[in-house]
């Protein structure tokens, strides 16, 4: 028999999300972020589930390929670019949106022979300090995208570094707005934090990411104050159950030990399985729908949980790690984390159920 671990898609909120978020931009067109196997959720299975989105935005070629391979006819665009000039034919075959966001990747568009231009995104450095051109160069970066380059269209963009902050995107937005304003094209700021609060943003196309997948990009206002809903609930049962008298130890170290007589259970999921090794003590679980917490150290394939408060639990009683019931946000709070890692982290080898 399988280890019980299970992870569950539920591809009907995966389409209220979508819904939602449509309703709160109602004059801008939406990207689908489906980077990294769309943030641990599978990316055919998201670009197939949202066939309302106006397209796709994905990390590297090979995932667009993927996509149309898969029979996605979609607008795809591909958020870091290119890497290599064999990938700008690539691009050019397969009716790839592209970023283009440094000199190298203007070389190597100019110089290399496609069968049809390419649809380009030229990227801004507006703030973040990744990727992009700074405004002083961005014109002049365009105007040879506009003279030399084998560009069909140009679109113009940028990405917040503090959406989800205090810091906001008043500074970064009008930086970006003001080195534009000469130029024609379909602009893109708005990230799911940006598109959520800040709806001057919004401009002529969104690229939500983790709000889709139910989680909220905020600390401060949960996915279910937004009207999200998880679509990725991992899961797993109690492989065992133990006795312990009051100063015995759990796990490797013995970083935890009961003050008092109590039971605990034996969780068949650790980091091996995408659970956080760095989950302290104290991180909520659900055992039978009941709240209680991680004792003593994650291991590779085992957590440990205080069933002290949960009588009825027993070998093979259900266990949530996060999703229904259980925000995947907090959890990744507990843990030190984002939630962005949580679900992206998720192994390949578990188990999947998909639930309209």
């Amino acid at each position: 028999m399988p280890r019980p671990i299970l992870v569950t898609y539920d591809l009907g909120a995966l389409r209220r999300n979508f819904t939602t978020l449509r309703a709160r931009v109602p004059s801008a067109r939406i990207w689908a972020v489906v980077k990294s196997n769309a943030y641990g959720h599978g990316l055919v299975r998201v670009a197939r589930t949202l066939k309302e989105a106006d397209g796709f935005a994905v990390a590297e070629i090979a995932d667009a390929v993927r996509l149309r391979d898969a029979g996605v006819h979609r607008p795809i665009l591909l958020l870091e670019g290119f890497f290599e000039a064999r990938d700008v034919a690539t691009c050019a075959d397969y009716v790839a949106h592209t970023v283009i966001h440094c000199n190298e990747q203007l070389t190597m568009l100019e110089r290399t022979a496609v069968k049809k231009p390419l649809d380009v995104y030229l990227k801004m450095n507006t703030g973040m300090n990744r990727l992009g051109f700074p405004p002083v160069r961005f014109i002049d970066a365009h105007r040879r995208l506009q003279s030399r380059a084998r560009a069909s269209s140009i679109g113009l963009m940028t990405h917040f570094a503090d959406a989800d902050g205090p810091g906001g995107v008043a500074e970064q937005l009008e930086r970006f707005l003001e080195a534009t304003a000469s130029l024609e094209g379909e602009r893109s700021a708005a990230n799911s934090a940006a598109m959520l609060r800040y709806p001057e943003s919004q401009l002529d196309w969104v690229r939500p990411g983790i709000a889709l997948y139910g989680c909220s990009p905020f600390a401060d206002e949960s996915a279910a104050e937004l009207g999200l809903e998880p679509v990725m609930t991992l899961s797993s049962r109690l492989i065992a159950v133990q006795e312990l008298e009051a100063g015995e130890r759990v796990g490797y170290g013995g970083t935890f030990e009961a003050e008092r007589d109590m039971r605990i259970g034996v969780v068949a999921c650790g980091y091996a399985d995408g659970y956080p090794r760095h989950a302290p003590q104290g991180t909520p679980v659900l055992v039978n729908g009941r709240r209680t917490a991680v004792v003593g150290r994650v291991s590779m394939e085992m957590i440990t949980v205080d069933l002290s408060r949960i009588p009825e639990a027993g070998v093979g009683t259900e266990v949530t790690l996060w999703g229904q019931g259980l925000s995947a946000d907090e959890v990744a709070r507990a843990a030190g984390t984002v939630s962005y890692e949580l679900l992206a982290a998720v192994s390949p080898r578990i188990p999947v159920v998909e639930r309209e």
